[in-house]
């Protein structure tokens, strides 16, 4: 019993690294993690919510910062990954829980809705990293 114990522990573990090795952490760092921060009229930021209380949190902010450090961003992008469903995208809670429910998003975010349509800027930047979008180098 211990060795198919030990190989569904394994397998188990290649499943979930092979997942969020599909999410590039570049791109969550520069397109991703400023949406996190954006204030949005009528809106608490991301950021408000998901730093205190929530199974999607993201790291506090150091005291008189505006962005997160590496360390912090490595932090966030493991939780963020965790709110991707890479084999099914459009099944994502990141990309669900703050569209409007008449856009394809769920019913259910203490937050509000963030987006109205799919066609919003943010959104697509979330969809795009879902989708394994990597970031372009620079010229």
């Amino acid at each position: 019993m211990r060795p198919l114990l030990l190989l569904i522990v394994a397998t188990t573990a290649f499943a979930q690294s092979s997942e969020t090795s599909s999410l590039d952490f570049q791109f969550f760092k520069t397109k991703v993690q400023p949406i996190l921060l954006a204030k949005r009229e009528g809106h608490a930021r991301c950021y408000v919510c998901h730093s205190n209380g929530t199974p999607f949190r993201l790291q506090r902010l150091s005291p008189g910062a505006t962005s997160w450090n590496d360390e912090q961003a490595r932090k966030n992008f493991t939780s963020a990954s965790a709110m991707v469903n890479t084999r099914e995208p459009e099944d994502s809670p990141l990309l669900k829980y703050p569209l409007a429910e008449k856009a394809g998003g769920n019913k259910f975010h203490p937050g509000g809705k963030h987006w109205e349509s799919k066609n919003d800027p943010e959104w697509q930047i979330l969809d795009e990293w879902a989708h394994g979008q990597k970031a372009t180098a620079s010229r």
